[in-house]
Formats: structure tokens, sequence, C-alpha cells
């Protein structure tokens, strides 16, 4: 079995809700990051259940050939590296949970904001592996999207807000109880590489039962609710976009992204993987002609390059538009507005478990 272990714990994670679509590049991430006793014990924890679902130390021995104790320190160490998600069960009992894609593969690596050989490597490897092919592969097989962009606060009219409050990252905010703050993995990334931008790196947020497993494990820092806010509304000030997990309710994090190096704004404004494969965009833009000014601040700062000035206007690209509204908040003349999008449904999952059961479900794994 160790000869091949490596193999069997690819195809395992291949399994998950929001997993790692299998490829050889993958082989050397695990060989990185794990031990062959530890990929042993990382193919006892299950999968086709929803990120962040932990299981009982207990449920998992029944699966292991390991001791206890022995088994309880190797799931601990696994934590502690980030390649396992923890956390407390409904009984108060250490629990884990297999690392998906999204929430917590790859971003461990880089929440930190380390320099050190293994980030270094880390960051080889994954770029490396997430090429368009792997992203587009791991996001194309559900029609439901796990992720969505939320547009800033200012850029949607109140009527909307009123009607559609999940629209608001402010909303989400509210419904929060804990709150961590960590590093932009994909900035970090880039910069280890000694490129990247200078968008702020310190923007990624988190939100309850993801906020405490970041805190209690040092990814990042807890911060107030208030710190979040603030956060959000420099986020938006510097150009960047709100992107979290597409549900109405139980939102578990919003990294803010840009198009330089961000995973998912990054390839859309490069135009390598079509927007709504990877993304749930519920808003589009629009230009009032009468006060539009034909400036062009909008045409500078769109993250995904999806306008460009037509004769004394700006023209949208509406198969690109993500609809975050940065363009919105740029304009001096109020002359943009964002739009609910006519052609899909409004209203997202009820909340974080129904939005991954949903995602199980039309990929057959549930």
């Amino acid at each position: 079995m160790c000869n091949d272990v490596y193999r069997q714990l690819a195809l395992h994670l291949s399994t998950l809700g929001m997993g790692f679509p299998d490829k050889e590049e993958l082989l050397d991430i695990l060989r990185e990051n794990f031990t062959q006793t530890e990929a042993e014990v990382a193919l006892a924890l299950p999968t086709r259940s929803e990120p962040l679902q932990i299981v009982s130390v207990s449920e998992i021995a029944q699966r292991s050939k390991l001791p206890g104790q022995e088994l309880l320190t190797i799931l601990e160490r696994l934590a502690e590296k980030g390649v396992l998600f923890s956390g407390k069960t409904d009984a108060g009992e250490n629990g884990y949970a297999l690392q998906q894609v999204g929430y917590g593969f790859p971003q461990t690596f880089f929440w930190k904001n380390e320099d050190t050989p293994h980030s270094r490597k880390m960051s080889d490897l994954i770029i490396k592996y997430f090429n368009r092919e792997v992203t587009a592969k791991a996001f194309a097989a559900s029609k439901t999207k796990p992720f969505r962009y939320i547009p800033g606060q200012e850029s949607v009219h109140d009527d909307i807000h009123a009607v559609y409050p999940y629209h608001m990252m402010e909303n989400v905010v509210q419904k929060a109880k804990t709150f961590a703050v960590a590093n932009c993995s994909c900035r970090m990334q880039m910069r280890l590489k000694g490129k990247g931008c200078n968008h702020p790196l310190e923007v990624c947020l988190k939100f309850d039962e993801l906020a405490e497993y970041v805190i209690e494990k040092g990814f990042g820092r807890e911060i107030t609710k208030d710190e979040a806010l603030k956060i959000l509304k420099e986020s938006e000030e510097a150009g960047l976009v709100h992107m979290a997990d597409n549900a109405m309710g139980d939102v578990k994090h919003c990294c803010n992204c840009c198009g330089c190096a961000c995973w998912n704004v990054g390839n859309i404004r490069r135009r390598r993987i079509p927007r709504d494969i990877l993304m749930a965009v519920y808003f589009l833009r629009v230009t009032d002609t009468g006060e539009c000014s034909g400036c062009g601040s909008c045409i500078d700062i769109c993250p995904v390059d999806a306008l460009k000035l037509n004769g004394d206007y700006p023209a949208v690209d509406n198969d690109w538009c993500i609809g975050c509204g940065v363009c919105v908040l740029r304009c001096p003349n109020e002359a943009v507005k964002l739009k609910l999008r006519n052609d899909l449904d409004q209203v997202p999952p009820f909340n974080f478990k129904a939005l991954h059961e949903i995602i199980l479900k039309e990929k057959k794994l549930k």
C-alpha cells in the first residue's frame, strides 16, 4: 500500500464536494505535505461531504488501524500543518475534516504571509497544479457555483438592498459571530514568485467556525465586527472585489480579490475561463449616458477589463462583467448603476449547508 498511498489519497480527495481534480501534479503536493503514515490517516476521513463538516476521532478510528492516541496525535499534527480542518463536535470532542478546494486548500500554505522554503516550494507546486484545465474542471462539474461576487455596499441601490439584503457584504458580516482575517493566498503566491501587485494583503475574511480554526491554528488573527467592516471598506477603495460563498446566509468567508493575482478574477480578466463557469454573478453594469462624461475612470479601474470606450461612452462586455460595483464607486458623475441579471435566479441557496448539498447532488456524490 505504501508505494501507492499517494495515488489512493489523490483519488480519495477527488470525491470531496469541493474536490481536487486528479492530476499527476497533485501527487507532488501530497508527497510534500504527508508522510506515508499521515496519508493513510487522511484516507480514513470521509469524503462526499460539504466543506468544514468534521467527524469525531472515534469515527475516524473505525477506519484506521492505528491506536487511538497515535491517531489523535497525527490528526492534530496534520491540522497544525493546515492540511486538515479541525474543530469541536456537538459533543465537545475533537473533530477533523479533509481540506476542500477554496476552504483551506491551497490557502493554508500562504495565509500566514511567511516566506519560507516550504511556502516557496508550495507556491511553485500549486501554480503548476492549478492551471486553467484543473481550475475549470473543479468548477464546471456543478451548475450551482460555490462562490459569488457581492457588490460594494454603495454600488447597489437601496431598493435592491431592501428586497435582496443577502446581496450585501455588510449583511453577511452582521450575521456572523466570530471574525478573523488572513493574508490573501493568491497575492502571497505571486509575491513568493517575485510577481504580484501592490494591493493590500491582509484582507481575507473568515467567519464563525472557519474563523475559529484560523485563529486557533495561527493562520490569521481574530478581529472585531467593526474591523471586518473596515476591511471591506478599505478593500472597496483599493478596487478589490468581494468574493464569498454563494449562499443567502451562514457564509464562511469573503476574499477580496484583484485581477492581478487572484485565481478567479485573474482568470476572467485574462479570458482564460468563462465567467459563468467559475462564479455566480448576479449583477451587471449599466451606464446612464445622460450623466456620463466619458472620463474613462471606470475603464481604468475595471478589475476584469470588461469596459471599452465606444464613441463618447463606455461599452460593457456583458459576457465578462462580474457586477462587482468597483466602477460604480469610481464614477465621479454617478452615471453607473448595477442591475440584477434577468437570465438567472436571483436567490442563492438558503445557507452554506444547503449550497453544498446541492453541489454534491449535481456532482452525483450524494
